[in-house]
């Protein structure tokens, strides 16, 4: 298929002659104004280059220009100006708006194909790059989505309540975040990704729970208060490794929220959490959303030690601890949600429940 060039000149000598010249090699459209250039630059197939003179009458060279750079649809179009305004200034200007090349009037037909040749090179260069740096990033994020369902598996292998709680306890933190990304206090959530960062790195909350002893980790009965101890420590567990896993790929890496995560998850608002003692806004965000939808979670599933809650038995709990265990503003957000957080509870509910 041919490459298509948009010639744009308001004197039909100019415009028969462009077209001549390039013809041969091009799929050529032609507008002898401001406005029907737009028009076509916007057409279904768009041009992969514009001639365009300066001065036309009504929208001049330079303003078209301008509006089509401020068009998403049409700003990466080359634009390369025909004009026999061939002093410095408007030379500046023409660059400045956004055009990448200048011809003079009257100009050579032979050097019109060559600068529309070496421009469409090096657009074709550029395409082809933007495509690599896209396909990239795709492949980075794959990655990171399988790092960390490989990470949330190895947890699950582990631990016997983690199978559908780690899928509604990430949909509550999104529920959650999504709820609160207008409050002054979570203005962190609205940087651009952050929820969905938080959504797929809240499986790893518990990943620590790989460095408990079995004895422990699968013990059908109330731990004593030495085994507590022992199982307080996977926050750490999971810290560490995380932790050191995101030094090797840098401050920026995707393992910084999971990290943040399985350390802080059971912290509490007044203080009297673990592993540090982390008290109100000292708790990061990820941390406080999880440590409500974590415990949302504990208490509508049967445990070894207890009965399933009710979702009205549950939300007391969650008062009770607002404040004290809970953000009051996570509570709050939590209050607004009572239905989603029901319909979620149902939909990805264990089998034996």
């Amino acid at each position: 298929m041919k490459q298509k060039i948009l010639v744009v000149d308001d004197a039909p000598a100019n415009l028969r002659i462009l077209v001549e010249s390039l013809s041969d090699e091009y799929s050529i459209a032609a507008a002898r104004d401001g406005h029907k250039a737009i028009a076509l630059a916007n057409a279904k197939h768009r041009p992969d280059l514009i001639l365009l003179d300066v001065m036309m009458p009504g929208l001049d060279g330079f303003e078209v220009c301008l509006k089509l750079k401020a068009d998403p649809a049409t700003w990466d179009i080359p634009v390369l100006f025909i004009t026999a305004l061939n002093d410095e200034e408007n030379e500046v200007r023409g660059l400045t708006v956004g055009g990448v090349d200048f011809i003079s009037k009257p100009f050579n037909p032979a050097l019109v194909k060559a600068r529309v040749r070496s421009h469409l090179e090096l657009k074709s260069h550029r395409d082809r790059l933007e495509e690599l740096v896209v396909n990239r990033t795709r492949e980075l994020l794959r990655t990171q989505d399988v790092t960390i369902n490989a990470l949330a598996s190895l947890a699950e292998t582990r631990d016997p309540e983690t199978g559908g709680h780690i899928k509604r306890t990430q949909h509550y933190v999104r529920l959650l975040a999504e709820q609160l990304i207008d409050h002054p206090d979570f203005m962190e959530l609205q940087e651009p990704g952050m929820i969905n960062l938080l959504y797929k790195s809240s499986p790893l909350h518990d990943v620590g729970k790989v460095g408990v002893p079995d004895h422990i980790l699968l013990k059908p009965d109330t731990l004593t208060r030495e085994e507590f101890e022992e199982m307080k420590r996977h926050a750490d567990y999971g810290w560490k490794a995380l932790d050191g896993a995101m030094r090797e790929l840098g401050d920026n890496s995707f393992l910084r929220v999971a990290a943040e995560i399985s350390y802080t998850h059971h912290e509490k608002w007044d203080g009297s959490g673990y592993p540090r003692g982390l008290a109100g806004r000292e708790i990061p965000v990820s941390g406080r959303l999880m440590a409500l939808a974590d415990v949302y979670d504990a208490l509508i599933c049967r445990r070894v030690y207890k009965p399933p809650f009710t979702h009205e038995q549950a939300t007391e709990i969650i008062l009770q601890g607002r404040g004290q265990h809970f953000d009051p503003n996570v509570v709050d957000a939590f209050l607004r949600l009572q239905h989603p957080f029901q319909e979620l509870a149902q939909q990805y509910a264990d089998s034996a429940e």
